[in-house]
Formats: C-alpha cells, structure tokens, sequence
C-alpha cells in the first residue's frame, strides 16, 4: 500500500476479514469507507501526516484528573456497546457501518480489539476501542455521554500501556485533531509513523486483563 505524501486514500477495495485488517494495521494502513457515512466502497487509509501519542507525553490538566476520579474505568467488558456508541447515527461524521462493526466484532472475540470503558453509577459514559498489536494500539474511534468521559478512558487507556514503562509503545489516532492535540497528541509524517510502527511491533503485547481498570 503506498501513495504520493500528503494523499491519506491508499488503497480500495478487499474485506474486512482477521487476517486482512490485521495484515493491513501492520503495514500502517485502516479501513474505512469512501462513500457518505463510511459506506462502500471499502477504502484504506494511511493518513499523512499521522496522529500519534506517545504514552509519556499524555497531558492531563488538573480539572480532567479531577474528571478521572469521578468515573470507574474498565476493560473489554462492554465493547459491542462502546462500539455502538461510537457509531450513533445522530453523530456528525460518522463513518462505523455495520460491517465494520462485525468486524471488529469478530477481532474482539479472537483477542485481537478492545475497548477502555468509561462507567459511572453503573451506566455507560464513553469510551474507545481500537486493535492491538505488540506494542501499538491502532485507536478507532471514542465516544462520550458525559463531559471529559472519553478523555478519562484515553487516560486509562495509557496507564495501561505505561504499565510495563516500555518506551517502543505507541498510540495511533489516524488523524490529530485540536482536541487530541490537548492531550499531547502530535503529528508525524507517514514514513515515520512507519519506523515507529515498526518499533512498536516489536514490543510485547499488553496485558489486556478485562474488568475494572485501577489508575
């Protein structure tokens, strides 16, 4: 999959099976549909520049801390649902079909997807899931229902991938937005995201232990 620099689009067409999504995270590339809302036909991206977080450069403001305390985070125990969340119909870009939630589904159920998940008083609030791969962990897509619900669970998100203090960890975002970029999210061009994709890869998985999250 290459294209010209600064052209994201890399690739059309192929499915949405295990082994093609996980081949095609590997080489720096996600699906994502070209038509309105993610519809077909299936395009896959390699954004340029990239979004990326490097795990020590989190930043966490004082009001957001005091946001954290607030909400209980857990593992993998409700991903259908966070994944339902982020594909709500009434949300302005929403591109998660369906078949793209099958999918992903299906990457869930073989060990591969999970989802950090943002609780308080026993509901749902927010949430992210993305597909982890040694030490990468390809972020999707976040939701929240509550003010900072989804900044609490990226926040858990990165103690969990702190836990080992490896420093080849990564967080892809695909696309840095001023939102992110207040967390310490920052942009690399594609060839480097690439030398890091590769660097992280090397790193250990993470131990995905599903339940509740203590940070």
């Amino acid at each position: 999959m290459t294209a010209p620099p600064g052209e994201d689009l890399v690739a059309v067409g192929a499915d949405l099976a295990p082994g093609t999504l996980l081949a095609a995270y590997r080489v720096g590339a996600f699906p994502m549909g070209v038509g309105l809302h993610g519809r077909p036909p299936l395009g896959w991206w390699s954004p340029d520049p990239r979004g990326v977080l490097h795990p020590s450069d989190l930043r966490v403001s004082r009001s957001l801390r005091r946001s954290v305390r607030r909400f209980e985070l857990r593992v993998d125990t409700a991903f259908d649902d966070v994944v339902a969340g982020c594909a709500d119909p009434s949300r302005d870009g929403r591109w998660i079909t369906p078949q793209i939630a099958d999918a992903y589904r299906l990457l869930h159920a073989l060990g591969w997807a999970h989802s950090v998940e943002t609780w308080r008083d026993g509901r749902l609030v927010g949430g992210l899931y993305g597909v982890a791969l040694g030490g990468l962990f390809a972020g999707e897509s976040m939701f929240h229902r509550e003010t900072d619900a989804s900044k609490a669970a990226l926040v858990g998100l990165v103690a969990l991938l702190r836990a080992d203090g490896d420093p080849r960890r990564l967080v892809d975002v695909q696309w840095r937005t001023a939102h992110l970029g207040t967390l310490g999210v920052t942009e690399v061009p594609r060839q480097r995201y690439l030398r890091l994709l590769e660097r992280a890869l090397t790193a250990p998985d993470t131990d995905w232990g599903a339940g509740i999250l203590g940070i």
